[in-house]
Parts: structure tokens; sequence; C-alpha cells
């Protein structure tokens, strides 16, 4: 059974960091993209981060360069994000996301969400 699982989220001031954690198990986690996502209310889920499997390749969302990390530990199945210079517009639910992709088939698993709240 697939568990993903995140945790580190909070309440927090302008200008202030957090580091969410992404624990997993039952995948071979090494060989999965992880990536960061948010939704804040009344709009869509969005792509903040993403991490090839063998941590190559980053992606991050325009709005999050230069304050947002993502990094992972194999051995520990873990993908991290961490957010610095937080603003307002942060504000949102964050889910982790574990994908893997073959020419035959994909798999696709989400965690339940952590509330990041960044207000004065």
């Amino acid at each position: 059974q697939v568990h993903v699982v995140e945790s580190g989220g909070g309440f927090v001031q302008p200008g202030g960091s957090l580091r969410l954690s992404c624990a997993t198990s039952g995948i071979t986690f090494s060989t999965y993209t992880m990536s960061w996502y948010r939704q804040a209310p009344g709009k869509e889920r969005e792509l903040v981060a993403a991490l090839s499997s063998a941590a190559y390749s980053a992606l991050y969302a325009d709005s999050v360069k230069g304050r947002f990390t993502i990094s992972r530990e194999n051995g520990k199945k873990t993908v991290y994000l961490q957010m610095n210079s937080l603003k307002p517009e942060d504000t949102a639910v964050y889910y982790c996301n574990a994908r893997r992709d073959n020419i035959a088939t994909s798999w696709d698993y989400w965690g339940q969400g952590t509330q990041v709240t960044v207000s004065s």
C-alpha cells in the first residue's frame, strides 16, 4: 500500500520561512519524479516545484523562483520544500505528488495536503 504524507505546514508571517516534508512508503522512491503543488481557495491546483528521480533536474513556478527550493533524500524516501521569503499569496494547501511513467503506464500518488498560511 502506498502512503504519501505531507507535514510542516503552519502559520507564518510575511518574510518568514517554512520547510515542508513529504514522506513516502510503498513505492520505489528513487524512480519517481517528486513534485509539490498548491491550491489556494477559489483557484486551481498549480505546480510549485518538481524534481526528477535522480535529482538532476528541478523545475519551479515563476512565482517561487529564488525563494523556494525542492530537494529529496532517496534513502529516507522523502522530498522537501524549503520556502523562504514567504508572501501572503503563498497561502494555500500544499500537496505532494509522486509520479512515474513508462511506455505502457503511469503511477501517480497524492498526499492529503498541508495548509500554509502567510499573514501578518
